[in-house]
């Protein structure tokens, strides 16, 4: 599973985070959030059914919705359209809803609409997708940080079914992290960084249940440890200068972490 992420890793295109490039691809790969998506649970049965109701993810940032969408929607071949209802509005919605339209008149694939912090939508605008909903146009995947109850428009919130993400545990993000580490040598086709178990821990602490945060902080520690010579070891409360620890010290140092 390690050697087939950090393949996709490597084919990603230059100057993409670290943490989008490890994107989990499957159900199995995804770390952390075995009541939403474990064995019998109700998400996983309608993956494997192929019979995706509208859903809403609700979650804090780094637990996986925007990751949980798109394994939906490659699993179940669905069409998948991304959305942000930041930087998009109604007239959007409107063009992707045609699409779908068109896909549904031709006996194509079904559409999965992504709609990224759709509680940045105001209650009418999010009555765009009511319709749609309602007549099997759109299998809408609506992603929030806020309470549906309070952020959502009650009518829609009623056609959806809300699955709850949960911030990664510390031994969760560790996980994650352990994978990055050993991957490193499958892209590089060098050895692996050899760390101490306390690196992951202290990367896990400072995330603080976030993965993407996570991953993003093993990047800039990993960067500035490359450029300083790629050391195989290191521990971290003795870092040499220039080592993975050394950058990891100082990458944590300006989050105030050992302050």
């Amino acid at each position: 599973m390690t050697r087939d992420l950090f393949q996709r890793a490597e084919e990603a295109p230059k100057g993409v985070p670290l943490a989008d490039r490890l994107r989990p691809k499957s159900l199995d790969e995804i770390v952390g959030q075995a009541e939403a998506v474990g064995p019998g649970s109700f998400l996983r049965l309608a993956i494997e059914r192929d019979a995706i109701p509208s859903l809403i993810l609700w979650g804090p940032p780094g637990s996986g919705k925007t990751t949980l969408a798109r394994v939906i929607a490659s699993t179940t071949q669905a069409a998948y359209e991304p959305f942000s209802a930041v930087l998009g509005g109604v007239k959007q919605v409107r063009e992707i809803v045609a699409r779908a339209q068109e896909r549904q008149k031709l006996g194509l694939r079904r559409t999965i609409l992504f709609t990224d912090e759709i509680h940045r939508f105001n209650k009418a605008q999010q009555d765009a997708f009511l319709p749609h909903v309602e007549d099997g146009t759109l299998t809408l995947i609506g992603a929030t940080t806020e309470n549906p109850s309070f952020a959502l428009n009650a009518a829609l919130l009623s056609r959806c079914r809300v699955v709850r993400l949960e911030a990664l545990s510390h031994e969760s993000l560790v996980t994650v992290l352990q994978r990055a580490l050993e991957g490193m040598g499958d892209v590089s086709g060098e050895a692996p960084l050899e760390v101490e178990e306390g690196v992951c821990a202290a990367l896990a602490k400072a995330a603080d249940g976030d993965a993407r945060r996570a991953l993003g902080l093993f990047e800039q520690a990993s960067a500035h440890a490359l450029r300083a010579g790629r050391p195989s070891a290191c521990q971290l409360n003795s870092a040499p200068r220039g080592s993975f620890g050394d950058s990891l010290l100082r990458t944590l140092s300006q989050l105030d972490f050992f302050r």
